[in-house]
């Protein structure tokens, strides 16, 4: 294993360990103080991007038609496990917990 390949490998240790054993409180960025968005990486037909916050409760999707949407009141317990299971659907998740659930909010954005 080359040297670029060993760093390359702890860093990605380092991530893991930080998104999974940090406390919410780490999460915060240290510049601004501002709750951090992070980007779901997945392959999806009907969603293009996702970006949650966790503190927040906060989800933006980008749909594959081009709409976007800004849901606010996301349970955080169902975002910390969308970070936590790569396996799992973003349509299915984001229709089960942002497009069916009463106390959730949402509004288009435009860009």
């Amino acid at each position: 294993m080359s040297q670029l390949q060993a760093e390359y490998e702890a860093s990605l240790l380092t991530v893991h360990y930080r998104l999974t054993f940090a406390p919410f409180s780490a999460i915060l960025n240290t510049v601004n103080k501002q709750p951090m968005f992070f980007t779901i990486f997945r392959h999806s037909d009907a969603i293009d991007s996702m970006q949650v916050s966790p503190i927040l409760g906060v989800v933006l999707v980008e749909y594959s038609n081009g709409l976007s949407y800004e849901y606010t009141n996301v349970s955080r317990r169902a975002i910390v496990n969308l970070m936590c299971n790569p396996n799992m659907s973003l349509g299915f998740w984001v229709n089960d917990n942002c497009k069916e659930h009463k106390r959730v909010k949402y509004q288009a954005l435009a860009y």
